[in-house]
């Protein structure tokens, strides 16, 4: 199709008109859809798209935070729209890790909540990583030190311990997902995170918290008074 049909023009300028007046609030879930895929897709009506995304993945969360290859699964995706919803991701990961990385992590622990939940929610293997600090509790490093199956990923206590006095953390936060969506914390959660702890006592690291990531929130195991 080499012109835009005139009504679906006109609805896409209602609903950038929305957008630009009212703000993001103003627009649905499949209507912000609709107009990211359009910038990509732009002479061609993008809502049954949308709408066929959002059913495919369970909603706007697991959408934006799909894999490339899984995006490009459902009919009528190409490269150019699976980067439009990835450039959508990242851009909101980008604004939510800017004021972690701007103060001490413990002092700004919502901040942290929020762009591990966003980051971590919806992806569909288990992922462990870890955080390391600087004696004034701010970020040096996030790495990824596993991913795994969808019910486990291995971890090696010796690993984590070395690689924090490698980079001279003062002290570490353990963080991993549950795909299954609740973040409630297994008995092996809580026996390795005490066994990572008693080793980097004896060598100067500490273990401030271990927290899990699931889409229907999060848990800390220091909160839950596990550790």
């Amino acid at each position: 199709m080499s012109e835009m049909l005139p009504d679906v023009a006109g609805h896409r300028a209602r609903l950038r008109r929305r957008l630009i007046e009212q703000g993001a609030d103003a627009l649905l879930d499949h209507e912000i859809v609709e107009y990211l895929l359009a910038l990509a897709i732009p002479r061609r009506d993008t809502k049954p798209l949308a709408k066929a995304l959002l059913r495919e993945f369970g909603g706007i969360g697991p959408l934006l935070s799909a894999e490339p290859e899984a995006l490009m699964r459902v009919p009528g995706m190409g490269e150019a729209a699976a980067g439009a919803i990835r450039i959508a991701h990242a851009s909101a990961l980008r604004l939510l890790r800017a004021p972690m990385e701007a103060q001490p992590v413990l002092s700004g622990w919502q901040a942290l909540l929020d762009y591990l939940q966003a980051d971590m929610a919806h992806i569909g293997v288990e992922r462990v990583r870890v955080l390391h600090l600087n004696t004034r509790n701010m970020l040096i490093r996030d790495e990824t030190i596993s991913e795994g199956s969808i019910d486990q990923a291995a971890v090696h206590v010796r690993e984590v311990i070395r690689r924090a006095i490698e980079l001279g953390s003062a002290s570490i936060i353990l963080v991993h997902n549950h795909p299954s969506g609740d973040p409630a914390p297994s008995r092996q959660d809580i026996a390795l995170t005490r066994q990572i702890i008693d080793a980097g006592s004896t060598l100067g690291v500490t273990v401030h918290d271990h927290v899990i990531i699931g889409a229907k929130g999060h848990a800390s195991l220091r909160a839950l008074g596990l550790i």
